[in-house]
């Protein structure tokens, strides 16, 4: 019985050449696979072909749950709620009791109410003023908070509240043009309602009824929405 022969030994050309292929081999599964699997970088795009690029993911990054104005996510007792309140208005020449008035919602402290409004029949933002505020509505003796938010000219308003203490937020509606308009006023979020004749709502503006019926006690003239 003849014993096997061993292979001959690699001359030194060879193993040279064996020795870069390996390497080249190498590079290939780090540059094709390693790379766009372990790093997101997929130089060669096989990462892309072979969907190994799937499963590169960045690492997470943990920011605080809470920033300079306080906590990013909150709970609140109070039930969340949304009202459309249309608010008609006389034009200049009618009167500051009838092209003017005030309309807030209750807030407390740190409850969210996010808005937007816009005024129909005007034409020029000019003539259309608001002053966006709250105050506290404190006892006979008691000093008032009050905060100023925005003031200016402008045909619409988007954005959100934050109630700095416990009272009253909302806006003084200035209606400076000719003709009547209507003040379209859409509230979302965690607020309660101002009856009518109470502190934030003098006019009696009634909320979820059209123009026409919002302000029952203003003259006929004004209730006839544009």
């Amino acid at each position: 019985m003849t014993k096997a022969s061993a292979p001959p030994p690699l001359s030194g050309r060879r193993l040279v050449a064996a020795t870069f292929a390996a390497l080249a081999l190498a590079l290939l599964v780090v540059l094709g696979f390693v790379a766009p699997a372990e790093y997101g970088r997929d130089p060669l795009g096989v990462g892309r072909l072979t969907g190994v690029a799937r499963l590169w993911a960045p690492e997470d990054q943990t920011i605080e749950a809470r920033s300079g104005a306080g906590p990013l996510a909150r709970e609140f007792d109070q039930p969340f709620r949304s009202d459309v309140v249309e608010i008609p208005l006389g034009g200049f020449l009618s009167g500051a009791e009838n092209s003017e008035l005030e309309y807030k919602v209750r807030m407390r402290k740190g409850a969210v109410l996010t808005y937007a409004w816009e005024v129909v029949g005007a034409q020029d933002g000019r003539d259309f003023r608001f002053d966006q505020h709250g105050h506290t509505t404190p006892k006979a003796g008691q000093a008032m908070q009050v905060v100023t938010f925005r003031q200016g000219s402008s045909l619409q308003q988007r954005g959100a509240i934050t109630a700095p203490f416990d009272g009253i937020q909302g806006w003084q509606f200035s209606n400076a043009g000719d003709d009547p308009v209507v003040v379209r006023l859409r509230l979302a979020g965690f607020y309660d309602l101002v009856p009518a004749g109470q502190p934030g709502n003098e006019a009696g503006v009634l909320a979820n009824v059209p123009a026409a019926r919002a302000r029952p006690h203003a003259p006929k003239a004004l209730r006839s929405a544009p």
